[in-house]
């Protein structure tokens, strides 16, 4: 049938049909349905915002923003003063910190909640547990290798 169509009513044909899958079918995940242009309520209702959050808002991109100012120093350090088991283990936390924070945030603008509903839940918690056994590497690294700083040494002579 596709062969006495011409090319422009293939092209219709095609698109016609192309709008009937849904988008979360296509991914494979189903999502939370939302209302058109993503408002919901009208002109005339008041906002609502949501619920305030300890670990949300200003100290939360703060506390992101001094860490990683903190880790240029921490990194430039062991060029001039050498490796110590203190600055090692506070650079180590930090970059940890400074990943996970990254991560957060990545999940936060690519999986919202309100789209997704629990697979956000879900992907913090793999985060946090990911983060967990990360720590406990870098404290088995610092532990017998020596920490990190001796690991990228060794590896920047190989």
């Amino acid at each position: 049938m596709l062969s006495r169509l011409g090319l422009r009513q293939q092209s219709l044909l095609k698109a016609s049909t192309s709008n009937l899958i849904k988008p979360s079918l296509i991914r494979g995940i189903k999502t939370i349905p939302q209302p058109p242009g993503y408002v919901v309520g009208t002109v005339n209702d008041a906002y609502v915002p949501p619920k305030p959050h300890k670990l949300e808002g200003s100290y939360h991109w703060t506390a992101e923003r001094l860490v990683s100012v903190a880790l240029v120093p921490l990194t430039l350090a062991p060029l001039f003063t050498g490796a110590s088991t203190l600055l090692d283990s506070t650079l180590s936390s930090l970059l940890l910190y400074h990943c996970y924070a990254g991560f957060q945030s990545c999940i936060i603008d690519y999986i919202p909640k309100r789209v997704y509903g629990s697979f956000h839940n879900y992907a913090m918690y793999l985060l946090t547990f990911g983060t967990g056994i990360a720590g406990y590497g870098i404290y088995q690294m610092e532990k017998k290798d020596g920490g990190l700083i001796d690991v990228c040494a060794s590896l920047w002579k190989a």
